[in-house]
């Protein structure tokens, strides 16, 4: 028998979207050079290898964020006790705004995500870093 999914992605996205904070690429532009921001990419290795990252982002695969997050996970990362402001962008803001949720939910903030993602980024002509 087939499952039968009762709640879409998409639906979910908009969800998340309604109780996050969306940034646009000029507003990540002017964070770059502000130490008071950590842009985190929670895109795969892979994606982050072939497409490069915004400059200085912290690499986080969407696998575990919550464990990275989570100061109590064997697997917490320093970087996310700070008191600075969290921004998260994938793709095309569709896990992005899905793990932004998440961190707010678990406590982290303020905490916002990159409004069209990578995809926007590039096609504004944002400076791209390159990942070996």
């Amino acid at each position: 028998m087939p499952q039968t999914i009762t709640k879409h992605v998409k639906q979910m996205v908009a969800e998340a979207n309604e109780v996050v904070t969306r940034v646009s690429v000029d507003e990540v532009r002017a964070m770059l050079d502000s130490d008071d921001y950590v842009i985190v990419d929670i895109r795969d290795p892979r994606e982050l290898k072939r497409e490069g990252k915004i400059p200085g982002a912290f690499s986080c695969p969407r696998g575990m964020l919550e464990f990275w997050i989570d100061s109590e996970s064997p697997y917490h990362k320093d970087v996310f006790n700070q008191d600075k402001t969290y921004v998260f962008y994938c793709a095309s803001a569709w896990r992005s705004a899905l793990s932004t949720r998440m961190a707010q939910e678990m406590g982290l903030s303020p905490v916002a995500h990159l409004d069209g993602g990578f995809s926007a980024w590039k096609a504004a002509g944002a400076p791209i870093e390159e990942v070996g």
